[in-house]
């Protein structure tokens, strides 16, 4: 196929055939396959290509069918691309930085978010852009957090809840439940599967310090990569160990490279918890020296401060992140000054890119 803009690309008869739209193909309702791919020929041949229109009209045998094709529905699911990239890099969609990011650029306000759809198509892009948004002018109420996650999605609960406090406690099960300072992390890498949201709102800051962090895991595994590609392909060929243990009646572990990186090079995910790391088994012993020199490097640079974000929540703030990307932390902080008190609770990503994608579809038909 070749396109007005000098676009061109091939794809292969079974490909077609296995992605035919037509209502015999898939469910016109809700776009699912209605046939196996068992059902349809192991080699499908074009028999007859003809333009009409904005699509292509293909005749398919040894089935003699005929299916329409919109071009630019060819032109969005294109893979007949280069095979893979020199180095390891985000997805397209996606855009990283460094301490040089202004997080003003990326804030939304609530009541327009809750008033305005295309208020919230803007924020939750920045979400799928950058892994990190924030957000002013929220509700002084407890539990305010599940109606920000619920302007897109749904909440997953755990054993720390449907939601969670963040405030110091007396023997508490975890140390984001002390006054600690924080190093900037994934949370949860001990499950299975790792939350891929976390939203955390403030309901009283008035407490010396405890400012907020955050820091672009992806940023950090690009500037890993161009320091050290061997110690980059260590950490995202083997898996790390991450453990918990918050009681008696709960044991979580999960193992997961800490660079995860697709089959055509591409950086997926990135799981970075120093105090939830187990003892790291799946790295040979020739191996594990350089394994823990890139390890070492990477908390190096997400400490650096050239590539982290802070800022100071107000009550009614909140922010979110991609628990799969942005690693957060905090200060350290006293309550000499007063008390400070998050809430926070783990939505699941699909929900947002889905209420995303069907309001980025209606800007285009109202557009159109």
């Amino acid at each position: 196929m070749t396109w007005d803009c000098g676009l061109t690309a091939r794809f292969h008869a079974l490909w077609l055939r296995d992605n035919a739209q037509d209502a015999a193909t898939r469910d016109p309702g809700n776009g699912q396959r209605l046939v196996t791919l068992q059902q349809i020929p192991a080699a499908p041949l074009i028999a007859e290509a003809v333009i009409a229109g904005a699509c292509a009209r293909l005749r398919f045998q040894p089935e003699g069918k005929t299916i329409d094709f919109q071009s630019d529905w060819l032109q969005c699911h294109i893979y007949d691309r280069s095979p893979s990239r020199l180095a390891p890099k985000p997805a397209a969609a996606v855009e990283t930085w460094d301490a040089a990011m202004d997080p003003a650029t990326v804030t939304g306000d609530y009541r327009k978010l809750v008033a305005e759809r295309r208020e919230l198509r803007r924020w939750l892009g920045h979400v799928r852009r950058y892994g990190f948004a924030r957000l002013v002018g929220g509700p002084l109420e407890p539990q305010a957090l599940l109606k920000v996650a619920a302007l897109f999605g749904y909440v997953r609960e755990t054993n720390y809840g449907r939601w969670f406090e963040v405030r110091s406690e007396i023997n508490p099960s975890n140390l984001a439940y002390t006054g600690l300072g924080l190093q900037a992390h994934t949370d949860n890498p001990y499950r299975e599967p790792q939350p891929t949201l976390q939203i955390l709102y403030c309901l009283e800051n008035a407490a010396e310090g405890g400012d907020s962090l955050v820091v672009d895991g992806f940023k950090v595994a690009e500037r890993l990569y161009a320091e050290d590609p061997e110690g980059f392909s260590l950490l995202a060929k083997h898996r790390a160990r991450f453990e918990y243990r918050g009681s008696a009646s709960v044991h979580l572990t999960a193992e997961r490279p800490m660079i995860e990186v697709s089959a055509d090079g591409e950086i997926t995910a990135v799981s970075f918890n120093n105090r939830s790391t187990a003892p790291i088994t799946a790295v040979p012993f020739a191996e594990m020296p350089d394994y823990y020199r890139a390890y070492r490097r990477f908390g190096e640079l997400v400490e650096d401060p050239s590539m982290g974000v802070t800022f100071k929540l107000q009550p009614g703030d909140c922010f979110i992140v991609d628990n799969t990307r942005v690693l957060h932390g905090r200060q350290a902080f006293s309550a000499a000054g007063g008390t400070r008190w998050l809430q926070g609770c783990y939505p699941d990503k699909d929900g947002l890119l889905s209420t995303l994608s069907v309001l980025e579809a209606q800007a285009q038909e109202t557009a159109a």
